[in-house]
This record gives structure tokens, sequence and C-alpha cells, in this order.
């Protein structure tokens, strides 16, 4: 069992930054890959990055490649994603999660995290 508290959301003006951070407790991250999601309202939940169980292999969605950066530390026992030129597209509630491989599908996670309000303003 696994669980996982994210930090560091908040409201931010567009071109910002923002550094989430997911600690976890129970067990060790470097067991399990770990992803970011993100969700609005009304949609379903996004992948936003994916690191590997060792820390050396990442993924990101297009719309984030490039601003956002994912990375762990396995011997805090946390992941951080570090968001920056943030667009008001970027507006979501973001959710780290926990699972077995590098995955972009949320099914693929098995824990998961309550989850931070993130707002960049125009």
């Amino acid at each position: 069992q696994v669980q996982l508290v994210e930090s560091g959301g908040g409201l931010v003006q567009a071109g910002g930054s923002l550094r989430l951070s997911c600690a976890a407790s129970g067990r060790t991250l470097s067991s399990y890959a770990m992803g970011w999601f993100r969700q609005v309202p009304g949609k379903e939940r996004e992948f936003v990055a994916a690191i590997s169980r060792s820390g050396i292999f990442t993924t990101y969605a297009d719309s984030v490649k490039g601003r956002f950066t994912i990375s762990k530390d396995n011997a805090k026992n946390t992941v951080y994603l570090q968001m920056n030129s943030l667009k008001p597209e970027d507006t979501a509630v973001y959710y780290c999660a926990a699972g077995g491989d590098l995955e972009y599908r949320p099914s693929a996670y098995v824990y998961w995290g309550q989850g931070t309000q993130v707002t960049v303003s125009s």
C-alpha cells in the first residue's frame, strides 16, 4: 500500500512557474513508475508526464513537452513536476499516481493522491 500526497499547487500568472511535489509513504517509490495527470471538471483525466522506476526514463504529453519536467528522488520518496511557462489551459487539478510501468493510461496506475489545484490566470 502506498499513500501519496501532492502539494505545491496554487494561483500563478501566465508565463509563471510552479513546482508540484508528491510525497509517498508506505513503500519506497523505487518500486514504482510514477505519473502526473490533470483533470478539469467535465473532462477525463489527462496524462501529463511519467517517470520510470529508476528515474532514468521519462515521457510527456505533447501539450507540456519542453515546459514541464518530471523528476524523482527515491531517497526522499518524492516525485516532482516542475512547470514552467504556464498557460491558462494548464489550469486543472493535478494528481500523482504510482504504477508498475511507464504508462500514459490512468488505468495502469494503482495508487493515487488526492490532487492539488493549479490555476493559471491570463
